[in-house]
């Protein structure tokens, strides 16, 4: 199966308040922590090792280009 690269959130901009919300009141320690511990939430739910690679590495290239 391949990573799902077109948007696919319903009502996406509730996700995101609600996700920027979530990380209120905390220090960049524990925002980090809190997204490393979705992130593993949500890969687990996943499952799909294929799926998780394409996304490691488009997360990872998208990172790297933003630096240039």
């Amino acid at each position: 199966m391949p990573l799902m690269r077109q948007p696919n959130i319903v009502d996406h901009d509730a996700f995101y308040e609600e996700l920027i919300d979530a990380q209120r009141d905390m220090n960049d320690e524990q925002a980090d922590m809190f997204l490393a511990k979705l992130v593993l939430i949500l890969a687990n739910h996943v499952g799909d090792r294929e799926v998780l690679s394409q996304a490691i590495q488009l997360a990872r290239a998208n990172t790297l280009a933003q630096r240039a």
